[in-house]
């Protein structure tokens, strides 16, 4: 029974080990000021994090008959759990991981509300987003100073008809509060 109790204390000892590395920021807030709003990134793993996102963002208008030709600023929710691939190769080479710096990739989900509005002479009315997947890169430096810019496609639904679209997201801003658990110098 003895041992049975060490080897279970021995693999959920293992399994935390293995959800908080060394790598990401255990938790990080951002103000942005490009699309103005708060940012909330959290470690879920050794180089994983989920970013959480409310801003005023800029964005295409997908009930357009040409939505990559049309943007427009709507207040946004965005998702994303990214997956920071190079921490390792930057530590390395002597590059800061400070404020998760590094290339990611992500799986995103955004929710837009905007007020009613006129395209294409149609009233456009409701709640509308997508659920897409980015390649990105994040930068951070001792002053606080923060960017990061993603782009990949997502598929667009809401109260017009469905599509694939591309999907950019630009953030720059200052980290305002963080836990910090790196390697990095």
């Amino acid at each position: 029974m003895r041992k049975i109790t060490l080897l279970i204390f021995w693999l959920f000892s293992i399994g935390i080990t293995a959800q908080y590395g060394k790598n990401c920021e255990i938790r990080q807030l951002k103000i942005n000021l490009f699309n103005p709003g708060i940012e909330y990134e959290m470690a879920l793993g050794v180089n994983s994090t989920l970013d959480f996102r409310v801003a005023w963002q800029a964005a295409i208008e997908p009930a357009s008959e040409n939505p990559i030709e049309d943007f427009d600023f709507f207040p946004a929710i965005t998702l994303q759990n990214r997956y920071y691939h190079n921490f390792n190769g930057r530590d390395r080479r002597g590059r800061q991981i400070y404020g998760n710096s590094g290339n990611y990739i992500a799986p995103s989900v955004a929710i837009f509300s905007p007020d009613s509005r006129v395209v294409n002479n149609e009233i456009i009315d409701g709640v509308h987003g997508y659920a897409g997947l980015v390649y990105g890169v994040q930068r951070s430096y001792n002053s606080g100073l923060s960017f990061s810019i993603d782009a990949g496609a997502g598929y667009y639904v809401g109260p017009f008809k469905g599509g694939i679209h591309p999907v950019v997201n630009l953030s720059i801003g200052w980290i305002v509060n963080e836990k910090r658990w790196c390697v990095g110098k």
